[in-house]
Order: C-alpha cells, then sequence, then structure tokens
C-alpha cells in the first residue's frame, strides 16, 4: 500500500493556492491583498500574484483593493454535491420527511447572496415555484437563507447585509437590514427559521441547519407547503419535529466519515 506523497510529489505552489482559496472561503465578505498575504502566510508579492491568478482564471473577484471568491466555484461545488455521499446518505431521510408530510423537502449550501439547492424530493403536492437541484434563491427571504445566515460571524453577516442586493418578491419581503439581521439570529437561537410568503405569495417554508462534527452550520433542510394548506402553528408543531429528526440523523454522516 502506497504511504502519503512525498514532497517532492507536491506542486507546493497549488497548496498555496488552495490555501489561499480557503482563505476566501472563510472571509465572504472579502479580504485585502495585504490580510490575505498576512494569513497565508506569503509575501504581498506572492499573495498578488496567486490572487490575480485566481482572477484571472474567474475564481475569484477584485472590487477596488478587496478580493473575494466567485460564484464560478459553485460550478464546481455543484457538480460534487449534486453526486457527493453527504446527500446520498440524506436522500433517505429527506424522503421519509416528504413522504409523511406529503410536501417537499429540500436542501441547500449558502452562495454569495443565494442559497443553491443540492438535493430536493419533491412532494405529491405542487407548489409554485419551479425548484430542482441546482436552483438558485436569494438567502434573505428563504427560510434555508435565513438558517444558514445564522451561521455566519457578526462581522460576516453585517458584511452580507451591507453588500446583498435585497428587494422584494412580495409585498411581505421584509427587506429592512436591521429587522433581516434580527430574523437571522432568531433563526440562530431557534435553531429554525419559518418565512411566511416572501418568496412567492402563498408559500410558506421552514428550514433547519445541517452542522458538521465542528458545529458549523454547512447546509439546511426545509419542507415548503402552501399558506392555505397549514397554519404558522401547525408547521411548527408537525414539520419542526420531523425536520429536526432527519437532521440530525445527516449529521451522522460527519460522525462516521
Amino acid at each position: 500500500m502506497e504511504g502519503p506523497p512525498s514532497r517532492t510529489d507536491r506542486v507546493g505552489s497549488l497548496e498555496r493556492g488552495l490555501g489561499v482559496m480557503e482563505i476566501l472561503a472563510a472571509h465572504p465578505a472579502g479580504l485585502s491583498m495585504s490580510e490575505v498575504a498576512d494569513r497565508a502566510g506569503l509575501t504581498r508579492a506572492g499573495a498578488r500574484r496567486f490572487l490575480l491568478t485566481l482572477v484571472a482564471a474567474g475564481y475569484a473577484l477584485q472590487d477596488g483593493r478587496i478580493f473575494r471568491l466567485s460564484p464560478r466555484l459553485i460550478t464546481l461545488g455543484r457538480t460534487w454535491l449534486s453526486g457527493a455521499s453527504l446527500w446520498t446518505y440524506a436522500e433517505p431521510f429527506m424522503r421519509e420527511v416528504s413522504k409523511t408530510l406529503n410536501e417537499s423537502c429540500s436542501a441547500a449550501v449558502l452562495a454569495n447572496e443565494d442559497v443553491v439547492y443540492v438535493a430536493r424530493i419533491a412532494g405529491a403536492r405542487i407548489v409554485g415555484v419551479a425548484l430542482h437541484v441546482g436552483t438558485r434563491l436569494p438567502a434573505h427571504c428563504t427560510s434555508m437563507g435565513r438558517v444558514l445566515l445564522s451561521g455566519l460571524s457578526a462581522d460576516e453577516l453585517d458584511a452580507f447585509l451591507t453588500r446583498a442586493t435585497i428587494t422584494a418578491k412580495t409585498d411581505r419581503t421584509i427587506t429592512d437590514r436591521a429587522e433581516l439581521s434580527r430574523l437571522v439570529a432568531k433563526a440562530g437561537a431557534d435553531g429554525y427559521s419559518i418565512v411566511d410568503q416572501e418568496l412567492e405569495i402563498g408559500l410558506r417554508s421552514i428550514a433547519v441547519p445541517i452542522r458538521d462534527r465542528t458545529g458549523t452550520i454547512v447546509a439546511a433542510i426545509n419542507v415548503s407547503t402552501q399558506s392555505a394548506r397549514m397554519p404558522l402553528s401547525e408547521m411548527e408543531r408537525e414539520f419542526l419535529p420531523l425536520l429536526k429528526k432527519a437532521a440530525g440523523s445527516i449529521e451522522d454522516f460527519f460522525v462516521v466519515q
């Protein structure tokens, strides 16, 4: 059996470049060249080369002095996530939720200002929004988005709310940034979020987080339904326990890895 690769088998510049990407991934609001250099243990000139290479390749964006990862990485992530073992593992639990409630159950991850659907079990009942793996929806007015945003640090959430395009999808959409910050904090404290007709009139959804072994929120799962079918209080009573149970089972994936 082969051992780990030796130093001569590794490409040091690639390792450092991947390190720069990981640093940017941990700071969605972006970093300056000097900040990247400090965190990566690089000279400013070295950081400049890596950052400009990432920009030229389309994997990073430059806004004045600030660099951040670009949505192009979502394509790579989406390809991996759509076939990843996590979602293969999660599907039976999501399917059970969908079958029990006769509603759709979906999973998503945060991607800049949006959530991207990475798994979905369609229910027998029809909702207005056509959703599938790869669908992007605004994070600010979706239940999974608010749950995922609750995993950001205070500084990262402030940066998100500052840069995000926050527009009304319906007359119920909350666009006040201070109120959104409060609702995200509430989602973090409660361990779930309900969004009522903010994305589409007649559509309600409830979401809970999926955490890895470190406790970091890495995804969210939700159930959507029509407002005419399900009062909010009943969603909490009927949907939430099933979602939490499914989330706990999915989180076991990280324990056995």
